[in-house]
């Protein structure tokens, strides 16, 4: 397997971050899931719902994120899994219906991923928590905004079949092989 930046994306509660989590026990180069931080950050200043009271500078602050993990991942020298990429900011700001500065379709078009990853929607695993603030039908919802956007950047998606996090992993592996 070749140096390249992999992304798994998917809507709330799908299963990336315990796949990320398995790919990281296996010895791969993983970043986490950088919202989570956002909104803690936020929290710690006073903002308690920073998406839902500013969703664009919740916003800036992820692409900010996202595009240093990017940076970050062409400097290693191996292949890098990045749990969420830049175009899944502009599919949550579209799918709250929100309009963004040009810059952030610029970013969605000067940073390209090599292999996308989609975990799709699974009710069975779904969970909410103090930061995941979807229901299931929305994270439904997202999903679909996530498939319409990364094919408008023009990526393949490779979706990743609901079973095992150790056969999900298999998958993967197995894909980046072929």
């Amino acid at each position: 397997m070749n140096k390249k930046i992999i992304l798994l994306i998917g809507g709330p509660s799908s299963g990336k971050t315990t796949l990320i989590n398995h790919l990281e026990n296996e010895g791969h180069i993983c970043y986490p899931e950088i919202s989570r931080q956002v909104i803690l950050d936020a929290r710690a200043d006073g903002a308690e719902f920073l998406f839902l009271e500013n969703p664009m500078l919740f916003s800036e602050r992820l692409l900010e994120g996202r595009i240093k993990q990017y940076e970050n991942a062409i400097a290693e020298e191996k292949m890098v899994f990045i749990d969420r990429g830049i175009p899944d900011v502009v599919a949550y700001m579209d799918f709250i219906g929100d309009t963004y500065p040009e810059k952030f379709i610029e970013a969605c078009e000067k940073y390209k991923y090599d292999t996308i990853f989609l975990l799709p929607p699974w009710e069975e695993i779904y969970t909410s928590d103090d930061t995941r603030y979807e229901s299931y039908e929305e994270a439904s919802k997202i999903h679909q905004f996530l498939v319409d956007t990364y094919k408008k950047y023009g990526y393949d998606l490779h979706e990743v079949p609901k079973t095992t996090v150790e056969e999900r992993y298999q998958f993967i592996i197995n894909r980046l092989k072929d």
